[in-house]
């Protein structure tokens, strides 16, 4: 006596029931068989291990049921041969065919005509070298570091200015004067040459408007400069009101100096150099 499971049973009656079969113990069908061996619980059971010349002979549309108890529907031993001979076994025999129940359920299919090298059956599509599928590029960015290209510049710029200043105050001869004398002003009284554009002012305009709005409006527009003219471009041909601004700022200063250091004589009065002479020291 083999003791089958409850399991097993009950997934036996769900496989006959999907397959159109009576199920034994139910309306219709026929008692269960007593010593019901495992191999009817499915198809891939130990059923599809029975030889051939074990099974018997049945006609066409007739279960055929094994030695061992088997019972093997019609349908799938139809189907069998049917899979049999397009596999190009032939027709063969109907008994035969209903041995291979196992067979009915996962036909083999026919191997490849064609192997490669080797007795290998597979196809190598595309070699492809290691690295990122899509290639990506670095875009261009309009920013430069600060080390080097920035410091390097300055740092150069540092150093011909005191060699300019070294060799210019090695070449040409500034004395200190005497000790000042307030009973004797020198005539003319001149400031120092970064002063002498404001002295020239005073000349011309009211200590006020000479010292405070003038030199004033001029500080508050070099200030106001950059967020007025905003293009980040570095091209002096983009950079128009920028350059022209800067222009007169410096012309403006430069043309005040000059006239206060060569162009006034005593009295701090209007001369001529190249007639009067040059009131002028450094």
């Amino acid at each position: 006596m083999v003791d089958i499971p409850e399991h097993l049973l009950q997934r036996s009656k769900e496989r006959r029931k999907a397959l159109g079969l009576p199920v034994p113990g139910e309306e219709g069908g026929e008692e269960a068989p007593a010593e019901a061996p495992a191999a009817e619980v499915g198809a891939d059971a130990p059923a599809a291990e029975t030889p051939a010349a074990e099974a018997p002979a049945a006609s066409a549309g007739e279960d055929v049921t094994t030695e061992s108890g088997t019972k093997i529907p019609a349908h799938l031993l139809e189907r069998a041969k049917r899979r049999r001979a397009a596999a190009g076994g032939g027709g063969g025999d109907v008994a035969a065919a209903g041995t291979g129940a196992a067979a009915a359920a996962t036909a083999t299919l026919p191997a490849p005509a064609t192997t490669g090298p080797g007795g290998h059956t597979q196809r190598l599509l595309t070699v492809v070298k290691s690295g990122s599928i899509q290639q990506t590029r670095a875009e261009a960015q309009d920013k430069v570091h600060t080390w080097p290209h920035l410091l390097v510049v300055e740092f150069a710029s540092i150093l011909i200015v005191t060699a300019a200043l070294t060799i210019f105050s090695a070449v040409v001869k500034a004395p200190l004067l005497g000790l000042a004398d307030f009973n004797k002003t020198p005539n003319p009284s001149k400031a120092p040459w970064y002063f002498l554009g404001l002295q020239e002012l005073l000349t011309m305009f009211h200590p006020m408007v000479a010292g405070v709005t003038i030199p004033g409006m001029g500080l508050f527009l070099l200030m106001v400069a950059p967020f007025v003219d905003k293009n980040p471009s570095n091209k002096p041909k983009d950079r128009k009101f920028a350059i022209i601004l800067f222009t007169m700022f410096v012309m403006m200063w430069s043309v005040l100096v000059i006239i206060g250091s060569f162009f006034r004589g005593p009295g701090f009065n209007f001369i001529m150099p190249w007639k009067d002479g040059i009131f002028f020291e450094l």
